[in-house]
């Protein structure tokens, strides 16, 4: 088998599925080199003025952009893409799944699957967009540009319309968890002023006669979509008195946010720059990061724990800490030699032991599947609300212990926690 040919069999799968309507989404990754190359290419199937297109988005570093072609010449398209652009691509249809991958050294190969998508996605080009984000989002949806000037959902930003919605819809369900929502919030600011009222760089210290706002940090809030989204979800949907401070690494997105937040009047809501370890913030109610790196996770984490966080939410990606010092016990030995599998369990234990050390902080945890804008299978989500005071459940502890010995782990980024001296709150 030539090494061209696993690219010329997902080249016709593709144009079988689009011809067949069985088409569900594609996928380009692992670009060959940088410069002026997406690092990921996201197609879908949509219909533009009655003409069936491929409609693809170009993710790059700062921007995206939209392309659409006729579903004739996709072919002829992903083909040069495989041959010169991108070392994988992935066809989901409702009939198979297809990854095809290749190396620097031209050897490919393609892999099927069982399909990951049960039915098509909805085909047309504008989609109205409903639940949380109702026309009161429609301010900052379309200072964002996930709305077009007639307050239609843009074809390239659809997936990410219905990750902002599938977001606030699990934050929604929390924050009634945390007792955020009603009376029970009256228990929340009795804390509060037990605590001792503080001053803010990020507004007015709360009056005695009103409730203290909750205050939310978003920890690597990129360009704001889902910062945006979380104010709006308390101040516009829950009307709730809040605080939510979203802190980016680079300085002009900040000034994007800012200014966009200033002109629709968005009180309550500002964003600082400044990485996990280094942004000066209050004792916060919440502390949310998501796709935060590798270990920056767990930077994180800490940081929600030291800042007294009521709830922690956290979507991790990148797991290489722990890989290099996975051990192969039996019976999983067999299995482990294979590299995919490896990664895999290499993942598994990361965020694993991250929900047990949150228990051991006294929290309430759960991993659910997070579906991003590009609806990976891998995207979990680590939720934890406290609930008890935390480092004194020795069963708690000893979970953490008993796992990192039975995978040979010998050092974890959140080992610091295993010694409650070590952790200082706000």
């Amino acid at each position: 088998m030539s090494s061209l040919e696993p690219a010329e069999q997902i080249c016709r799968k593709l144009t079988e599925s689009l011809t067949k309507g069985t088409f569900a989404r594609l996928v380009l990754s692992a670009p060959v080199a940088s410069g002026d190359t997406p690092q990921k290419i996201l197609g879908r199937f949509i219909m533009l003025k009655g003409v069936p297109h491929l409609s693809l988005t170009l993710r790059q570093t700062t921007r995206d952009v939209t392309k659409n072609l006729p579903i004739a010449e996709g072919a002829t398209w992903l083909r040069e893409q495989l041959a010169r652009q991108f070392h994988s691509a992935l066809l989901c249809t409702t009939a198979r799944d297809w990854q095809f991958i290749s190396n620097a050294a031209g050897e490919a190969r393609l892999i099927d699957h069982q399909p990951s998508a049960k039915k098509t996605p909805a085909r047309e080009h504008d989609q109205r967009h409903a639940g949380i984000l109702d026309d009161s989002a429609r301010d900052w949806l379309q200072g964002l540009d996930v709305l077009d000037v007639a307050g239609k959902v843009r074809v390239s930003m659809a997936d990410k319309h219905r990750q902002i919605n599938h977001y606030l819809e699990i934050l929604s369900h929390l924050a009634k968890e945390c007792g955020w929502m009603g009376a029970p919030r009256a228990e929340a600011g009795k804390q509060k002023a037990e605590d001792g009222e503080q001053k803010s760089a990020f507004g007015p210290p709360p009056s005695a006669h009103r409730l203290p706002p909750l205050v939310l940090a978003d920890m690597g809030c990129g360009k704001g979509y889902l910062t945006f989204g979380t104010w709006h979800l308390f101040r516009r949907v829950l009307k709730q008195p809040v605080q939510v401070i979203g802190v980016e690494t680079r300085a002009d997105l900040v000034a994007t946010t800012n200014k966009l937040a200033q002109q629709i009047g968005a009180d309550g809501l500002a964003f600082v720059a400044g990485t996990i370890d280094s942004a000066q913030l209050p004792r916060v109610d919440a502390l949310i990061a998501l796709h935060a790196c590798n270990t920056a996770t767990d930077d994180a984490l800490r940081r929600g724990i030291e800042l007294g966080a009521k709830l922690i939410v956290m979507a991790p990606c990148c797991h290489k800490e722990l890989r290099p010092q996975l051990g192969k016990p039996a019976p999983f030995a067999p299995v482990l030699r294979h590299g995919v599998m490896e990664e895999r369990m290499a993942e598994w234990v990361t965020d694993g032991l991250r929900a047990l050390f949150l228990e051991w902080a006294g929290y309430r945890t759960k991993i659910m599947e997070f579906v991003a804008g590009e609806h990976t299978p891998k995207n979990l989500m680590i939720a934890a609300v406290r609930e008890r005071d935390g480092f004194t459940d020795p069963a708690a502890r000893q979970r953490i212990e008993e796992l990192k010995t039975f995978f040979g782990v010998e050092k974890h980024a959140l080992d610091p926690l295993l010694a409650a001296a070590n952790v200082k709150t706000v």
